[in-house]
């Protein structure tokens, strides 16, 4: 009896580990194909600044910032001040669209 016992539930972990092994991979091979398709991931704040903050004051003025940062500065600049912060980008929602039209709440940068 305790051996049965043990069999089935060696055979429960096996089949558990086996299906977490398949659901890893299909989510790698979606991953692959978004990537394939010309998806690419956003950047980071933090690799914004690096990039564009040419002056490395720790905020983007409006010379500095290119792409959808700059169509949409005046509403990024929550405090009006004429620059973005970490901050203010952070918090800064996305379009709704996106690129494919099923977007979040934050720009793409």
């Amino acid at each position: 009896m305790k051996r049965e016992v043990i069999v089935i539930i060696s055979l429960v972990l096996v089949l558990v580990f086996f299906a977490s092994c398949k659901s890893s991979q299909q989510n790698q091979n979606r991953n692959e194909r978004g990537n394939e398709r010309g998806q690419q991931k956003r950047p980071t704040v933090e690799q914004l600044f690096e990039k564009m903050d040419t002056d490395k004051d720790g905020k983007l003025s409006e010379k500095e910032v290119k792409g959808p940062l700059a169509n949409d500065f005046d509403k990024i600049d929550a405090d009006e001040d004429g620059f973005l912060s970490k901050e203010e980008i952070e918090r800064a929602p996305r379009p709704s669209g996106g690129r494919n039209g099923m977007g979040q709440n934050r720009p793409e940068f």
